[in-house]
């Protein structure tokens, strides 16, 4: 395979630089050019259009389950701090505004609940497996409010425009470092999950070969100090390799909550996602 590579993100713009070091070493350690895009639209990676691509989960398993496309699994980070255990897995913590009177997920009945996007399983598909969970439905919250952006629900709740929001605890972690507004203005009251975090996955046209290597460059980032520097940063210990079987856990959220008829059908693959 020659040529460009092409490269694309479906996740969090606070998490970019971690891509782009991931790609900058691809590109060092593999010999071909790199060119990391940010994309909003699932048809483009179903169509071929990207070679890689940073996913979410539940995008990922309902793209292969309809066999729109055999993408493969190949990395994911595994984050820093005692709650991972040392696994590929992240939460989705569950926010409230600082000064606010919420104190658990049950105090934000009947609430305004700001939600990344309907393609996203950290900001949507968690939160609908926790209803289905309390035997509750869509109704639980007040309002519903797309946000669009793990960062936006975090704006959102940080100014009391909306009462709660489930964020993906990597982009959270972030936001709370880099900036002091955010770390006065909200608070976490709950975590859903774990589940397996989001893959790096290769689309199907890239050569077995190929993929072996990108996945080799991949899970050996951290061994000079910027590598360190931007994984510390985005809160990444280390990337390992992954496997499809190991995004059951989002299978069985998914069917939980479709059976639950909190989901009527799946998500097509040409949803506005971003993690």
């Amino acid at each position: 395979m020659t040529g460009v590579l092409r490269w694309v993100t479906y996740l969090a713009p606070a998490i970019r630089p971690l891509y782009e070091l991931a790609v900058r070493r691809v590109q060092r350690e593999v010999g071909v050019e790199c060119r990391l895009h940010a994309r909003a639209d699932y048809a483009e990676l179903a169509a071929g259009a990207h070679d890689f691509a940073f996913v979410c989960g539940l995008p990922y398993v309902e793209m292969v389950d309809g066999m729109v496309s055999a993408l493969e699994p190949l990395a994911a980070p595994i984050l820093a701090g005692p709650r991972y255990g040392g696994v590929p897995v992240y939460f989705s913590d569950v926010i409230v505004p600082a000064r606010g009177d919420s104190a658990t997920f049950a105090d934000l009945r009947r609430r305004r609940w700001a939600y990344n996007e309907v393609g996203s399983h950290s900001g949507y598909l968690v939160t609908l497996h926790r209803l289905a969970g309390l035997g509750e439905t869509t109704g639980y919250f007040g309002e519903w409010v797309d946000a669009g952006f793990h960062e936006e629900s975090i704006r959102l709740v940080a100014m009391g425009a909306v009462d709660g929001a489930a964020v993906d605890s990597q982009v959270l972690a972030v936001a709370l470092d880099q900036d002091a507004a955010v770390r006065d203005s909200v608070r976490v009251v709950d975590s859903l999950g774990p589940s397996t975090i989001q893959p790096l996955v290769a689309a199907p046209h890239v050569p077995a070969s190929l993929q072996r290597d990108v996945a080799a460059a991949i899970t050996s980032l951290g061994e000079t100090d910027e590598e360190r520097q931007v994984m510390s940063a985005m809160h990444v210990e280390r990337f390992v390799p992954v496997a499809d079987a190991d995004y059951d856990d989002i299978r069985r959220m998914l069917a939980k909550v479709e059976m639950a008829g909190l989901w009527t059908a799946p998500r097509p693959p040409g949803l506005r996602a971003l993690g």
